[in-house]
This record gives C-alpha cells, structure tokens and sequence, in this order.
C-alpha cells in the first residue's frame, strides 16, 4: 500500500513540477519575450509593401514607343509560413530560373518575416506560381521597363534598375519626369496567410511621358550605315550625330556596337556608352570650316580670296605639309574649304592669330558641355592662348592639339 501511495506521490509531484515549468515559461513568454513573439506575429499578419509608379513611355518624334513598362510578377515569401523550405524550393525554382539551394537559403531565413524570391518575372511564369497556392507563398505586379525596338538608340535611352529607378542614358537624366510617385500597399492575412485584407496606403503615380526629337527610321539607318563602318575598319567604337541644322534638333544618335536595350547586361562597359557625348576626339579636318569661319566673320578673307601656297608650311619648329599628293599653287579660300588644305588652313589661322583665333573657338562653344538632357557629357579640352606653343597656331587651325566631343 506504501509503494502505491509512493507512487501516486511521485507522480503528483512530476506533474506539479511540470505545471510549475509551464506556468514559468508562460510568465516568461508573456513578459520577457512578449514584444518580440508580437513583432513576429505581427510580421505574419501584416505586410507593407511599396507599390512601384509605372514610369512614363519614351517615344520618337512620330509617336514610335522606344521605351514602356509592362506587367511583371514579383514573387515573395514569408519563410515564419513555410513548414517545408526544401519541398518548396523544389516546387518553384524552375519557375524562378534560380537554384534550388539560392531559393531554399531564403525560404530559411527565420530572422523576418518577408523576402524578395525573384524581382519582376515575366507574368506567365509568375501566374504559374500563383497557381500553386503554396501557403507563404505571395505575388505581385510590379511594372517593368522593357524597349520594343530592341537595340534602336539604346545607349542613348539607357537602363532602369530593380527599384525603377533610372541607371544611365535619359532614364537616368529624366528621371523626376518619368518616375511619377511610388506608392504604399498593406496586405492583412488571416492565421493560414490568406490575404484577408489589401489596402492601398497611398496610391502609386504614374510617370510623365517623354518624347524625343530623335527619327526612329533616320536613327535606323544611322545605326546600320555606322554597323557597316564598323564591320569594315573594326576600330573598338564609333558613334554619328544626326542633327536638323535649322534648329539644331538631334533626328539621331547612334553608337556601334549595337547594345540590346532588353539585355544591357550582356554587353561590355564599353559597348554600353553613349560615345556621342561620354567620348572627346580630336576633330581633325572637320575643325577646318571654323578656322575659316572665323577668318570670314572678322572679314579678313572672302570666299573668293586667293592664296598661293606651297606644298608645306614652316610654323616655329614645325613643317606642315597636306596630307593628300600635290598641294601648292593658287587656291581661293572656297578652293581651301572644299580641298581640305592643311596649308591653306594653316595660313588662314595664321592671318586671323592665336587672340582672334581663340576668341572664335570659344565663341563657337569649343571647351563648354552643350547641356543637352544626356549624363556623362564631356565638354572637351581646348589650350588657351597662354598655353600655346610655337607651332600651336599651326595645329590648333587643323583640328590637332585639342579635343572635342561628337555633339
């Protein structure tokens, strides 16, 4: 009779002591862990989430779109609600197009209660998701910036990242226009995390669209002439500005080699510039017609003012000769122009001088950024007159000793 009361005695006494334990830990839960263990609730009943503006369309000066945005799905996890990281994982991450152990890392992640899995997915793939009803599991649309027109004046347009946010090119210099307002969105869930209740804390706006003065057929055709240069001389890069001489309106701007717009993180750093305002050169011949022009407005030279000039030209310590067979004889200024004389530029730089040479450059813009709506542009290098050497009134009229940008 003794060892069944023991017995009865010890198991009251194992079972005050569990109580006791139970009661503890409940204190402790209630007290010590409290404001955690509600955060953790918390975080599985309530989400926020920022609803991302869908930024303006980008199109040319017909209407032709060179930049939208489009639906995409954003696939998200709350990992408190996943039982099973592994078996899910497997479920989804061919539809992700990721690895399974990269998609079951963040599906174990016990430290919150939200975690990205895969940021703007195409919509069929995240539909297929969705469908599969995985407790924890959530989607939703966010817009994403695509370019139908593939590589057409892509460098130019530039790239958008992740968060929507403009990276280069006019996405990134129009950003305040094509952004609009980002807005807020809380998402209630009952205790299975079924959505319960979806609230648009401030609603999202919508970017400002943007149309440019560029010619998406003249552009094209830009872009092929300067493939075929490039496929011909294969130099690293090269770039060509179409521009209205009216008023000056950009009608293209293209950049070799070609960039696809929808993988411009395929191409190399290089390739992605716009060389058209990131690049200096020096404007060798090209820069002739501004010797004389400025020769022209002092009224120095007419275009019908004769020279007669050697094959070369002796300027401090340096000969300068043409860079053609012949040269010499009697030239008019015209004749100068349309021959691309070195000499007869030389000797026209020479007449106007380095103060009045130097003003006219300026005046011309040379050494100044044009302001065009691009990033990156370089405004070039031009020595003033208190740099120059002996012979720089030789080089400086032909386009040598200075750098400018193509635009």
């Amino acid at each position: 009779m003794r060892l069944v009361e023991r017995r009865i005695g010890f198991l009251f006494a194992l079972f005050l002591a569990l109580l006791v334990l139970a009661a503890a830990r409940a204190t402790w839960l209630g007290t010590v862990e409290s404001r955690d263990l509600g955060n953790r609730a918390l975080t599985q009943q309530e989400e926020e989430m920022k609803v991302y503006a869908r930024r303006g369309t980008i199109t040319d000066r017909h209407g032709i779109e060179l930049a939208v945005s489009e639906d995409a799905t954003t696939v998200f996890a709350n990992p408190f609600l996943i039982d099973d990281p592994a078996g899910v994982a497997e479920q989804i991450a061919p539809l992700l197009g990721m690895p399974e152990d990269e998609v079951m890392e963040k599906l174990s992640d016990q430290e919150t209660g939200f975690v990205y899995l895969r940021r703007k997915l195409d919509a069929t793939r995240g539909e297929k998701i969705s469908k599969l009803g995985i407790e924890g599991i959530g989607t939703v649309v966010e817009p994403r910036r695509t370019y139908p027109q593939g590589s057409l004046a892509s460098q130019v347009l530039g790239s958008v990242g992740t968060d929507n946010y403009g990276l280069t090119g006019l996405e990134e210099s129009q950003e305040d226009t094509l952004h609009g307002t980002d807005g807020l969105r809380k998402v209630v869930k009952d205790a299975t995390g079924k959505p319960v209740s979806i609230v648009d804390v401030t609603r999202s706006e919508p970017g400002d669209d943007l149309q440019l003065t560029i010619d998406a057929a003249i552009q094209e055709r830009t872009e092929a002439v300067l493939s075929e240069v490039g496929q011909l001389y294969q130099p690293r890069g090269a770039t060509a500005v179409v521009m209205d001489p009216r008023n000056g309106e950009v009608l293209a701007m293209a950049n070799w080699p070609r960039v696809d717009a929808n993988k411009i993180g395929d191409a190399p750093d290089y390739a992605r510039v716009n060389r058209a305002v990131g690049f200096t050169y020096e404007p060798g011949s090209t820069f002739k017609a501004f010797t004389v022009a400025g020769a022209l407005e002092e009224r120095l030279v007419t275009p019908n003012t004769q020279f007669t000039i050697g094959p070369t030209i002796q300027v401090a310590d340096r000969e300068i000769g043409e860079a053609h067979d012949g040269g010499g004889g009697t030239l008019t200024v015209a004749d100068i122009l349309a021959q691309s004389s070195n000499v007869g530029t030389v000797t026209i730089g020479l007449k106007l001088g380095t103060t009045r040479f130097d003003e006219w450059v300026h005046r011309f813009g040379f050494s100044k950024p044009t302001g065009i709506d691009l990033p990156g542009e370089e405004a070039g290098i031009v020595p003033s007159v208190d740099e120059y050497s002996g012979s720089s009134i030789g080089n400086l009229p032909i386009g040598q000793g200075l750098s400018v940008a193509a635009v």
